[in-house]
């Protein structure tokens, strides 16, 4: 079955825990977040390096809006779309469960194509219901950082993990990862970039999958 197969693939390809590091540093996460290269490796500390494992940059450690332009897809930078300067407001539910950490992992990633035409008002119980957890905009901008082809045409994701609180309740807005056609107000030159953007957490899309990983995470 294709949700049986995928994350198994998806988790043999992830990079080792210390090429994730070289690579975050590589992009200049360290300075982002003030640290020398040094200290910033060493946040990592006794995070569990088993194959599979994707290492996490929180946001209290690095905002969302910070890393997202870190973002590539054939050359081409990532960007948050002009009408959500709120990003950063967008915050874990109870139900992606993240802990208190700078720097800290997952494992058993899911793009969740098999949610393609879910909304994630829809999806979420259904995630609950297998034992998986959603990810949040940080731990989808932190894997594509590390496998940026896992943004494909017509195969990108929803992290309905994070959403932003609104009085009692929650904003109707739900973050969402895909490719940028150029279009309107991305222009022309963005053609083809990842485009960190929102959706309704009632809406449906066929090209957009609900991404989780495995419970847990430290």
């Amino acid at each position: 079955m294709k949700g049986d197969s995928i994350p198994q693939l998806l988790d043999a390809q992830l990079p080792s825990i210390t090429a994730q590091l070289d690579r975050l540093v590589e992009l200049g996460v360290h300075d982002l977040a003030d640290l020398s290269a040094s200290d910033f490796r060493a946040l990592a500390g006794d995070l569990p390096t088993a194959p599979g494992t994707l290492l996490v940059v929180a946001p209290a450690l690095v905002p969302v809006s910070r890393l997202a332009p870190l973002l590539r897809r054939d050359g081409t930078p990532g960007f948050v779309v002009e009408d959500m300067t709120d990003l950063d407001a967008f915050e874990p539910i109870p139900e992606a469960g993240i802990p208190a950490s700078a720097l800290y992992t997952i494992t058993g990633l899911e793009r969740g194509d098999e949610y393609a035409n879910w909304s994630p008002n829809e999806a979420l119980p259904e995630l609950v219901r297998r034992g998986r957890r959603p990810l949040t905009v940080g731990e989808g901008v932190s894997w594509l950082l590390q496998r940026p082809d896992m943004l494909e045409p017509n195969a990108c994701f929803m992290t309905i993990g994070s959403r932003k609180r609104r009085g009692a309740g929650l904003d109707a807005r739900t973050p969402a990862i895909w490719i940028s056609g150029g279009t309107g107000r991305d222009g022309r030159e963005r053609r083809g970039a990842p485009k960190v953007g929102w959706c309704w957490a009632g809406n449906r899309h066929t090209w957009l999958g609900i991404a989780s990983s495995d419970p847990g995470g430290r």
